[in-house]
């Protein structure tokens, strides 16, 4: 990437950023609720590059009970502390750094925490609809969060390192659909090259990452696909899990990472698909992909639904409702929002 094409708000803010990182001696990181590759490995790369500049960091798994055995060949992922955001002694730290996550529930969704913090807090994401809650925020609408993280690496002087460039590809490549989901272009491709010079071995990680499912996950699917949905003419598909069929399989549901609602609105016709989880008694979460992200932005329907994302892919995490209350709520915001 020619350095002249870095955006000019992460140019702006990187010196902002970097003279928090200087000032600080301990720094924190965390993995969002239910860790995609791009929430693990951002926090990975991160750490590397803190550690290049003298710093002691520490990453949490955050709410998850365990990281997907898929995620084991991210370099650094051994270093990752099994404790959620209200598990740590703030005052041992002097920085906390948020990484892809767009508001506090995503830094813990079980206890979100109050911003400002005791100590600085930074927040680094790519999501539209981030709620700009830290001290500092670079809020940048692209491909991942570790394509943010390339620009700042490369403005910081940040030697990009075999295990720094893997982990910024596997975001990278993850939360772009594999290179295929907008907004995609050809800086995007310029960054992938360059990380995969550094880090050959990228496909191997893919290959690892894609081929690590537990028959759980194959049950899940097989779950999740029995119970498809429709409706406003088929505009809107969805299918649901509930929390005694995930009990009743033994399903451990933080070490599934599904494709279902790209297999549903793959489908001609179905325009928006999803998935909706039972977690926990009262607790629903829903993923959310777009066909047509101009007719319908999915981050319109998780913002007016308390959650928040992309025009292709968003989520929301009800509370105190019923799986059924859940549909019925996405269902008729949606006839008004998208005028089905």
């Amino acid at each position: 990437m020619n350095p002249s094409e870095i955006s000019p708000l992460i140019r702006e803010q990187a010196p902002l950023i970097l003279a928090e990182i200087q000032k600080a001696k301990n720094i924190l990181f965390h993995c969002h609720p239910s860790p995609d590759p791009d929430s693990v490995c951002s926090a990975l790369a991160m750490k590397l590059a803190c550690e290049q500049l003298g710093k002691k960091v520490t990453v949490i798994r955050g709410d998850a009970a365990l990281l997907s055995d898929g995620f084991s060949l991210f370099p650094g992922i051994e270093s990752v502390v099994g404790k959620n955001f209200n598990e740590v002694d703030l005052p041992e730290f002097d920085l906390f750094i948020a990484l892809d996550s767009g508001s506090p529930d995503r830094v813990s969704a079980k206890n979100p925490p109050i911003f400002p913090l005791s100590i600085r807090s930074i927040n680094i994401d790519h999501h539209k609809s981030n709620t700009q809650f830290a001290d500092i925020n670079l809020v940048e609408m692209c491909t991942s969060t570790t394509v943010i993280l390339y620009q700042l690496f490369l403005l910081w002087g940040i030697e990009i390192t075999h295990g720094i460039a893997l982990n910024l590809f596997m975001g990278l490549y993850t939360d772009s659909g594999g290179l295929k989901y907008h907004p995609v272009d050809y800086r995007v491709f310029q960054i992938a090259t360059a990380l995969v010079k550094t880090a050959p071995d990228f496909v191997d990680v893919i290959f690892h990452m894609e081929n690590s499912q537990n028959k759980q996950a194959i049950y899940f699917e097989k779950i999740a696909l029995n119970s498809i949905e429709t409706f406003l003419s088929e505009n809107i598909v969805m299918t649901s899990i509930s929390l005694k069929q995930i009990q009743e399989n033994g399903i451990a549901i933080d070490s599934i990472h599904t494709d279902i609602p790209n297999k549903l609105k793959s489908v001609i016709g179905w325009n928006v698909g999803m998935i909706l989880v039972e977690r926990e008694p009262g607790i629903v979460k829903v993923s959310m992909r777009s066909r047509d992200i101009e007719r319908f932005d999915v981050s319109k329907l998780a913002v007016a639904l308390g959650g928040g994302g992309h025009r292709a892919a968003a989520g929301i995490r009800f509370s105190g409702i019923s799986l059924d209350e859940a549909k019925e709520k996405i269902v008729s915001k949606a006839k008004e929002l998208y005028n089905l």
